[in-house]
């Protein structure tokens, strides 16, 4: 089972944990009948499909462990989101955050929160991930347990959107940074909006595959690719430029799954 090398109990960057959740994240992008058995492969008995207006997310759960993924979009769809009445951000959890991101998740958000209270009754830990749109979804999700005072052990992200201002950055990161591990996939422009320059910020711990595949945690190696590459919003939607090739979700999980990206541990 995929369960058998995933850490249920860790809060530390397990690469198990992180190759089952971007699996996970991909798996959202497929209807409920090919999850259930897919994730049931996984050992994860318990299944829950969850689908409101523009947001879907799946749950999947046993004795152990749950797993919270939500579904991204296409490049062409998020530029949706990108507009000036979703942009703007709102009063949320830990401060304010992108309009349209939180009502994406209000949409689904009394759900979720019943079925892990019916699920959890052994403890279980919970893991929350996503790509893409799914990805700025799941860290508000987990912004939002925070406020509950809801334990997650671990936010696994996959070319998400910025999701908040300074504030919300800053609040979300006293409580999850060391738990948080946002994937960056080289030119992967989506991981460049809503801008800085509108006052977002990207939260928790960011891990980058450069443009031979290899993963790199270092910062410094983050300082420098940001201040070679300039982000351009007007990239989102076109076919064929790097940025939209670099945001796909099964490059992520074939860059993940390379051999030298196995041995990653972060200190």
């Amino acid at each position: 089972m995929e369960q058998d090398l995933f850490n249920s109990r860790t809060t530390q960057f397990h690469y198990a944990n992180a190759l089952l959740l971007a699996k996970a994240s991909l798996l959202a992008y497929q209807p409920p009948d090919i999850i259930q058995p897919e994730v049931a492969r996984w050992g994860l008995d318990r299944f829950a499909f969850l689908d409101r207006g523009d947001t879907q997310a799946f749950l999947a759960g046993n004795e152990e462990m749950i797993v919270l993924s939500f579904r991204g979009t296409e490049p062409q769809r998020l530029q949706d989101w990108m507009t000036d009445a979703k942009i703007k951000r709102v009063k949320g959890p830990y401060g304010k955050v992108h309009r349209g991101f939180l009502k994406g998740l209000t949409l689904v958000w009394s759900e979720i929160r019943e079925v892990i209270r019916e699920w959890q009754i052994h403890g279980q830990s919970v893991w929350v991930t996503g790509h893409s749109l799914g990805g700025a979804l799941a860290t508000l999700a987990v912004a939002a347990f925070g406020e509950e005072a809801k334990p997650i052990h671990g936010l696994y992200t996959f070319g998400q959107p910025r999701v908040g201002g300074k504030t919300f950055a800053r609040n979300f990161d006293l409580e999850y940074q060391a738990r948080t591990f946002r994937f960056v996939n080289n030119n992967d422009v989506v991981t460049r909006v809503p801008p800085r320059n509108l006052g977002y910020r990207h939260v928790g711990t960011v891990l980058m595959f450069d443009h031979a595949g290899i993963l790199q945690t270092d910062l410094h190696f983050w300082n420098h690719f940001l201040d070679r590459v300039v982000g351009r919003i007007e990239d989102l939607g076109k076919p064929g430029t790097d940025g939209i090739k670099d945001h796909n979700m099964a490059g992520y999980l074939k860059q993940l799954g390379r051999p030298g990206n196995r041995q990653i541990e972060l200190v």
